[in-house]
C-alpha cells in the first residue's frame, strides 16, 4: 500500500511550470531523491506534496485518503517536514523545541507524557545533541539548529519524511549519519523519505528512486540507475557531463 500517491499533478509558481501531469506513487520503504537546478521549484514541489500550498490541479493522497479531506493534524501524523533553516520567533530550550515534533499525537489540552520525553531524548540521541537538551535554540550554531530541527521530526515519528536540504550547515560527519538514519529506517522501520538534493553522488548512494525537475514543467521519474544518465544530468543541470566508472561505483564529471 503507497504511503503517497499524485496523479495528473500539476504544480506551478510565479508563472512558472514545476510539473506538469507528474505521476508518482511513493511505497513503504523508499528513498526518493529530487534532482535539479536551483530555482527550479523542488522546494515548492515538497511543499506541495507536504499540503502546504494547493497544486493547480491534479489529486494527492496519503495512505489512500486524499489530502484536501485531512486534517491538518491528521496529515501531520503521517507525513514530516524538514523546512529549510530559518530564524526561530522566539528562544526556547532544545528539549521543548524536539517537544514540538509530538504535538499531533496529543490531545488538545494534554501535556507531553512521560512517553513523548523518551521519544524526544531519544531523537536528541539519534543526531548527537543530548548533552545540549537544556540549551536554548538561541545559543547554537546554524548546523546545530539543523540538527535539533531533524531531532524534532525524528520524534515526530511520520511515515512519510520531506526533507529539504537535509545536509545543509551539516558538517560530513553528521551529513552521512543523518542519511544513514533515514536510510536505515526505510529499511527497517517501513518509512519513507523524499529529499531534495545537490550532490548527484548522495542521490546515487542513499535515494532508491529519483525525480528530476527541469525548471519548464518536465519531469522524469524511475529507479536512480535508469535515470541518472549522461543525457538526463546533462539536460538537467544544462551542462555536459561525463560518467566514469570507479571501485565505488559511476560518478559523473563535467566535461
Amino acid at each position: 500500500m503507497s504511503i503517497l500517491k499524485c496523479t495528473n499533478l500539476c504544480v506551478s509558481i510565479s508563472n512558472k511550470s514545476v510539473c506538469e501531469q507528474l505521476n508518482l506513487t511513493v511505497e513503504p520503504g523508499e528513498v526518493w531523491g529530487i534532482l535539479g537546478r536551483n530555482g527550479v521549484g523542488k522546494t515548492t514541489l515538497l511543499h506541495t506534496l507536504a499540503g502546504l500550498r494547493k497544486p493547480d490541479s491534479g489529486e494527492i493522497y496519503i495512505d489512500q485518503k486524499n489530502i484536501n479531506d485531512l486534517r491538518r493534524k491528521d496529515i501531520a501524523k503521517k507525513v514530516g517536514l524538514l523546512l529549510q533553516q530559518g530564524e526561530e520567533s522566539f528562544p526556547s530550550s532544545v528539549i521543548d523545541t524536539v517537544l514540538t515534533g509530538r504535538h499531533p499525537h496529543i490531545d488538545n489540552w494534554s501535556w507531553e507524557s512521560k512517553k513523548d520525553l523518551e521519544i524526544a531524548q531519544h531523537a536528541l540521541d539519534v543526531v548527537q545533541m543530548s548533552e545540549m537538551a537544556n540549551r536554548s535554540i538561541d545559543q547554537l550554531s546554524g548546523g546545530e539548529r539543523q540538527r535539533v530541527a531533524i531531532a524534532s521530526l525524528i520524534a515526530q515519528s511520520p511515515a512519510l519524511y520531506l526533507l529539504d536540504e537535509p545536509n545543509s550547515h551539516l558538517d560530513l560527519k553528521h551529513q552521512m549519519q543523518l542519511l544513514n538514519h533515514f536510510s536505515n529506517l526505510a529499511k527497517n522501520n517501513n518509512t519513507s523519505t523524499i529529499m531534495t538534493l545537490h550532490d548527484i553522488k548522495l542521490a546515487q548512494q542513499y535515494c532508491t528512486k529519483i525525480i528530476l525537475i527541469f525548471g519548464n514543467g518536465k519531469a522524469l521519474t524511475g529507479d536512480t540507475k535508469e535515470i541518472l544518465n549522461e543525457e538526463t544530468l546533462s539536460e538537467l543541470y544544462q551542462y555536459p557531463l561525463h560518467k566514469i566508472d570507479t571501485e565505488f561505483g559511476p560518478m559523473f564529471i563535467s566535461k
